[in-house]
C-alpha cells in the first residue's frame, strides 16, 4: 500500500476512536446518577405571622368611616389610641380613659368630629389637623359593654381627610387570624400578660407597639415596652421572649 493511503487511514481511524470515546463520554455523562443538589431554601424558615393575610379598607372619606357603624374591629396597634367617654358626640381631651391594648374588640356605634388640641395624648398618633375624626364605639368584651366611648382615627386639614385604620385596626378577629398562636398564648394576650417563650408579635399584641428597641434585629433583642406607663424589658433570642425584667 502506499504511503498516502496509509496516512489517510489511520487519520481515519483515529477520528472514529475519537468519536466513539466522545460518544461513550456523553452516554456515560447522561446516565450517572448525579448527586443531588443541595436545595438553597431548605433552612430558610418562614414565620407564619408573615403568612397572615390582613384585610385593609383604604378609607379616605366620612362614608367610608360611617360603613363601619354595626360592625366590630379590633386594635392591632396596641398602645397607641387614646379614648375618651363619648358625651353626645363630645369628648374631653383633658381626661382620656387611657389607651386601647392591643386585641380589644371596638364595636363601631357612630362617626363625629371634634376639634382637637395642638398637644397632649389626643394629638399622641393623629394629628390635630382642623378637627379630628373620631368613631363611637362599645367595648363588648368588658365589665361595662354598655358605655359609649370614642377614639380618633383620622383627622380634616386643607379639604381633605387622612385617616389609619388600615394600621391600627384588625377587620378580622385576630384570635382567628392567628390561631395557631395557640389559646394558652392567646388568654396571656387577653389578660396583656407576656411569658418566656412569647414572640415578639405577641408580645407587641400583649403590651402595645409603644416601645423602644436597642436594635433592629427583631427577634434578637432588647425591647422596652412602654405598657400604658409601666414598662417592662424583654430581651429575645430566636424570636423567643428569654429574660422579662419590669422597668426599663
Amino acid at each position: 500500500m502506499q504511503k498516502g493511503p496509509k496516512i489517510a487511514l489511520a487519520v481515519s481511524a483515529a477520528m472514529v476512536l475519537l468519536a466513539g470515546v466522545r460518544v461513550g463520554l456523553i452516554y456515560r455523562a447522561n446516565h450517572e446518577v448525579q448527586p443531588a443538589r443541595a436545595d438553597p431554601y431548605a433552612d430558610v424558615k418562614i414565620n407564619p405571622d408573615e403568612n397572615v393575610f390582613l384585610k385593609k379598607e383604604y378609607p379616605d372619606s366620612l362614608a367610608d368611616q360611617r360603613s363601619l357603624i354595626g360592625q366590630t374591629v379590633w386594635i392591632s396597634a396596641g398602645g397607641q389610641l387614646a379614648y375618651y367617654v363619648n358625651q353626645n358626640n363630645r369628648v374631653n381631651y383633658a381626661k382620656p380613659v387611657g389607651n386601647l391594648p392591643g386585641a380589644t374588640a371596638l364595636l363601631i356605634k357612630g362617626v363625629f368630629e371634634e376639634k382637637a388640641p395642638a398637644t397632649g395624648p389626643a394629638v399622641f398618633r393623629i394629628p390635630a389637623g382642623e378637627r379630628q375624626v373620631l368613631l363611637a364605639f362599645t367595648l363588648p368584651k368588658s365589665s361595662d359593654p354598655a358605655t359609649l366611648y370614642a377614639t380618633p382615627v383620622g383627622d380634616f386639614n386643607n379639604g381633605s381627610y387622612t385617616f389609619v385604620n388600615d394600621q391600627v385596626f384588625f377587620y378580622d378577629n385576630p384570635q382567628k387570624l392567628y390561631s395557631f398562636w395557640g389559646p394558652a398564648i392567646w388568654s396571656d394576650i387577653e389578660q396583656h400578660k407576656v411569658v418566656a417563650g412569647m414572640s415578639e408579635d405577641q408580645v407587641m399584641m400583649s403590651l402595645g407597639e409603644v416601645m423602644q428597641p436597642n436594635s433592629d434585629d427583631s427577634g434578637n433583642r432588647t425591647v422596652v415596652y412602654d405598657n400604658d406607663g409601666h414598662p417592662i424589658t424583654i430581651t429575645f433570642m430566636n424570636d423567643k421572649a428569654v429574660t422579662i425584667t419590669p422597668g426599663k
